[in-house]
Formats: C-alpha cells, sequence, structure tokens
C-alpha cells in the first residue's frame, strides 16, 4: 500500500537531473528545434544571423558563453515587463511552491484568485470581476464570447491592422491577412479602419454589432488611435448597445506610460479589458478578462452555467503568485512612472534624428512603446537602393537595421509587422538612462552607416536575393 508523502519528509528526485540533462544535450538546441518543432524558426533565425546561443539573463540583458552582453529591446514581445528573473518574482514563486496550497482541486476556492483579482480591478475601478485564463489569446477568446452572450448579437467588430493572438476566435479579429490565410471559415466579423467613426456608426446600424475590440496603441506599426476616438466610440457603441473592448494584452500594465493605455484619454470606461503577457512576471503564463458585473452575471447566469467558460489551468496558483508580486513591484519601484519618464526620453532622442537621417521618416508611441519608421530618402543615391529593397519586399530596410544592431551592438530588437518598414521597441519598463544611451548611440551608428553606403547595404543585397529566391 502506498501513503502520501508528509510535509516533512526530504523530496525525492528520483533520476531526473535538469542540470545534467542541459550541459549534456543543450548545445543540441537548434538541431532539436528544426527536427522536432516549427523548422522554419531555426532557419529563418541563421539567415538573418540571429541564431545566437544566449547563456543566462538578469534585467534588460542576455549574456553569451563569451560573457557578452546583449540589450533586450523586445522584452519578449512584451512578456518581460520586470526583465528577466526579477528577485520579488522569484521569491513569491519559490514561496508558493514550498507552500504545498491544494491547487486546482476545482471544488474549492483558494485566496490567491481573488485577492489577484482585487489588485487588478483596483486599476479599473469602473469593472467589477476577473475571468483568469492563460495567455493573450485566451483572454481575448473570453472577452469576444462574453461580449456575444451579454448583448445576445454575433459580430464583433475590430480594427484594420490589428492584432488580437492567433487561436480561431482571435484570428478572426486579426486584421492582418497574412495570418488568416488559410485557416477560413472564421467568425463573420468586420473590420473598420482605426478612428473612423462613420464607418463604425456604419456597421452599427445593422444591429447586430455585439462588441469593437481595439488595441489604444496597435503593436503592428505602433498606431495610436487618434485623439478622442475611443471616448466617441464607446459612446456610439452605447448608444446603439454594444460594448468597448480594450485589448490591453500588450498595452496594458504600464507599458505606455498610465496603467493601461486607454487610461490616457479622460471619460474611456470599456466593458471588458483583456490583459497578459507582463501580468506573468516572465514565469508562468496568465490572461485576465475583466469586465463589468452584469456581463458577468449574464454568462454565469445559474449554478448549471457555472463552468460554462473555464480553463484547465487558469487560476492556478504559480500563475497567481506571479501576478500578485509583478503588481507589488509595479507600485514599490513606480514602474509606470519609470515607463513614462523614459519612453519619453528615448522618444524624444530618436525623434531628433529625423532632422539627420533622411531614411528615418517617423518616432511615435508612448512610453516605452516606440515604432520607428523609415521611409523613401530624397537623395537620388538612396532612392536608387531604397527602390531595390521595396521591389524585392516591402520591409527588408527595416529588417537591414535590426541586424546590425545584433550583430555589432548586440542589441535585441524586432520588425513591427510584416510587410512593414518599422522598428518596434518594447523594453523591459525598468530601463534606465543607460539603455537609452546605448540604444541610440548604436542606432545613429547605423544610421550613419545606411546613409554612407557601408556593410548594411551589403547585408541587404543578401535579403533581396531570398527574397526574390522565395517568391
Amino acid at each position: 500500500m502506498t501513503t502520501a508523502r508528509s510535509a516533512s519528509e526530504p523530496s525525492r528526485t528520483g533520476s531526473f537531473d535538469l542540470g545534467a540533462l542541459l550541459a549534456e544535450r543543450g548545445a543540441e538546441r537548434y538541431e532539436l528545434h528544426t527536427r522536432y518543432l516549427n523548422h522554419q524558426l531555426p532557419r529563418m533565425l541563421r539567415t538573418i544571423g540571429f541564431d545566437r546561443v544566449y547563456e543566462r539573463a538578469e534585467g534588460a540583458y542576455f549574456w553569451d558563453a563569451d560573457g557578452n552582453d546583449y540589450l533586450d529591446m523586445l522584452a519578449g514581445f512584451g512578456v518581460m515587463g520586470l526583465g528577466r528573473h526579477h528577485p520579488v518574482v522569484r521569491r513569491a514563486l519559490h514561496d508558493v511552491l514550498d507552500a504545498s496550497l491544494a491547487d486546482l482541486t476545482r471544488f474549492d476556492c483558494q485566496p490567491l484568485p481573488g485577492l489577484l483579482a482585487e489588485r487588478l480591478l483596483a486599476h479599473s475601478p469602473h469593472l467589477d470581476r476577473v475571468f483568469f485564463g492563460n495567455s493573450g489569446t485566451e483572454a481575448v477568446e473570453g472577452a469576444l464570447k462574453f461580449a456575444r452572450y451579454a448583448t445576445g448579437r454575433p459580430r464583433v467588430l475590430y480594427c484594420e491592422h490589428a492584432f488580437h493572438g492567433l487561436t480561431t476566435g482571435s484570428l478572426s479579429v486579426n486584421g492582418e491577412s497574412g495570418f488568416r490565410d488559410g485557416f477560413a471559415p472564421l467568425l463573420p466579423d468586420t473590420a473598420v479602419p482605426l478612428g473612423d467613426l462613420d464607418a463604425l456608426e456604419r456597421e452599427l446600424r445593422k444591429g447586430d454589432v455585439a462588441a469593437l475590440i481595439v488595441e489604444p496603441i496597435q503593436g503592428k506599426g505602433v498606431h495610436e488611435a487618434p485623439p478622442g476616438y475611443l471616448r466617441a466610440a464607446q459612446e456610439l457603441l452605447h448608444r446603439y448597445k454594444a460594448l468597448l473592448i480594450a485589448d490591453e494584452v500588450q498595452t496594458g500594465l504600464g507599458r505606455t506610460g498610465a496603467f493601461y493605455a486607454h487610461q490616457h484619454e479622460e471619460g474611456v470606461e470599456p466593458d471588458l479589458v483583456c490583459v497578459a503577457k507582463a501580468l506573468s512576471g516572465g514565469y508562468v503564463p496568465v490572461g485576465a478578462t475583466l469586465g463589468r458585473d452584469w456581463i458577468f452575471r449574464k454568462v454565469y447566469s445559474s449554478m448549471d452555467r457555472v463552468l460554462v467558460h473555464s480553463a484547465s489551468f487558469g487560476a492556478n496558483a504559480q500563475a497567481m503568485a506571479a501576478g500578485l508580486a509583478v503588481l507589488s513591484v509595479m507600485e514599490d519601484e513606480r514602474i509606470v512612472a519609470n515607463a513614462r519618464s523614459t519612453g519619453e526620453l528615448l522618444r524624444t532622442r530618436l525623434a531628433a534624428l529625423t532632422e539627420k537621417y533622411e531614411l528615418l521618416a517617423d518616432v511615435r508611441g508612448r512610453g516605452l512603446m516606440i515604432g520607428i519608421e523609415f521611409g523613401r530618402p530624397r537623395s537620388l543615391k538612396l532612392r536608387g537602393r531604397w527602390a531595390m529593397l521595396q521591389a524585392a519586399r516591402k520591409g527588408l530596410f527595416a529588417q537591414m537595421v535590426v541586424v546590425p544592431l545584433l550583430q555589432r551592438h548586440r542589441i535585441l530588437t524586432q520588425v513591427s509587422g510584416d510587410h512593414m518598414e518599422v522598428i518596434k521597441l518594447i523594453p523591459p519598463l525598468i530601463v534606465g538612462e543607460r539603455e537609452v544611451d546605448r540604444f541610440v548611440d548604436a542606432f545613429t551608428a547605423v544610421m550613419d552607416d545606411a546613409h554612407d553606403g557601408g556593410l548594411v547595404w551589403e547585408f541587404g543585397r543578401t535579403l533581396v536575393k531570398q527574397a526574390v529566391a522565395h517568391r
């Protein structure tokens, strides 16, 4: 007869040794990924020279085996809001594991989910309840379901160029055809231009719209909703008995210099808000759908419907502990204020370079969510090179800038979207003046090289050949 181990017994680890496994097989990382996972990822990384081997990470930096540091201006697509391995979040996870809680029994009410919901809702006083899932796309899926059920209507509007996730419901409100192609049929949702109130009202007049879902600042291209748009859209939606869903998966939790990006506009009170990414502390996936009481009461209208929307790992103790630790750090270390001030410093310094570099068309964004857009130059020599790249594939110049930033200056960034000449900066929210100096110095060096006709254009020719070959 076997018995459960008591809390006082030493743990038995068996034959599994994570450190030994990584020491033995870690060098196979790219081969393992090629064989068993998405085989195009290592191929792409090798093509653009991003096939680095990072050994460790802390805060806003990675280090390779030779001890070289790399500045992270990507934050895992926004997941690492507090940087990597924040000591408070680490301690919270150790504590929750050591507590041996009776987690996910499915038939009790643990305290951590309620405590995290309470802390989250304190930043949205007009909202009342939270559903916890496991990711941003899951938070969006929940919001879509709740809006449809609460209004009794089938259709959700979304904005052109939006990105709300890649599961089927979220994909139905994704404004990028490259993600949608080949996955039809999707839900009967409709795109409207960001900022176009007339287009919004035309759709609302049809009487079948449940909600509009919108990113206050679109991640693709870093395009902010025009001033006054969110408030006016909210008023229109409510006039037609529809809801406003704010997707704050990337823009929330301080990214734009406010706790939520929609809070930059007075009077905007979304009916549903989606958050994820930074709430995880970079450790345990978590997503949350925040909403008004009446919406939740409609969805969960009786005991028969108690599990009508649920998630097997939703509200698990590790995720809840990470989320509570993240919110505590944000308050203690004044993370939102730092994102606002450091973001303003970085954006201002980059914007000043538009006078110097004709290839630099625009610098925009809020807080530590910044878009750097490149455009057609004035001089004949540069126009010819620009045209060569555009003829092969739009977006290659931005990639030409991203690559030397990593290869020469050890700074990790990303192109903001397919076929876009925009680099998006979403660094950890803990960065300061030192990181601003390093990025601006490196970016200036790369732009100098691009305008002088140096090595950047050699790489550009390689990209052109590859783009043409893969048409």
